[in-house]
């Protein structure tokens, strides 16, 4: 029978090496060894909205503010990750950039502010923007227009220090 929602469906799990090599950076980070992931990754502390677990993501910063500070992440599944939906509900988390923990306060940030992300992002890592974009399915010509209209479809989430 053909499916008649346009409902996305959810990807299956990952399973065997292909889940153990996407959990590799949790584990690096529990362990002690996240700076060697460099200072593009962070690790995400959340609740689980419905089971009320602990869970964790490795998420790249694509932009960072030490001044204030405050780090900015992408949603590669947009509003469907389980990460972003949990920090739905419960925006005050933790994240560990480095060595360092640091009390986190979830924003979520409009479309405009996502086209400002993703020009300054390829204006500082222009390969690995021409790379994400065609791996979530946005074209790109490579001009700073392409870029702001793929960002204004794009999910941002900024997490403030507190």
């Amino acid at each position: 029978m053909a499916r008649t929602d346009t409902a996305p469906r959810r990807p299956r799990p990952l399973t065997g090496w292909r889940r153990l090599v996407a959990r590799l950076p949790v584990f690096l980070f529990r362990v002690g060894l996240g700076p060697v992931l460099g200072r593009r990754l962070l690790l995400l502390h959340h609740t689980g909205r419905v089971s009320g677990l602990r869970r964790h993501a490795v998420l790249e910063v694509m932009s960072c503010d030490r001044t204030v500070p405050s780090w900015t992440v992408l949603s590669g599944s947009g509003t469907r990750a389980d990460w972003y939906r949990n920090l739905r509900g419960q925006p005050k988390t933790v994240i560990q950039f480095g060595h360092r923990h640091h009390a986190v306060t979830a924003r979520f940030l409009p479309a405009d502010a996502g086209a400002r992300i993703m020009a300054d992002y390829a204006r500082l890592r222009p390969a690995n923007a021409r790379r994400l974009c065609a791996c979530l399915g946005l074209p790109v010509d490579g001009s700073e227009g392409a870029y702001r209209e793929a960002g204004r479809a794009l999910t941002f989430v900024r997490l403030d220090a507190d």
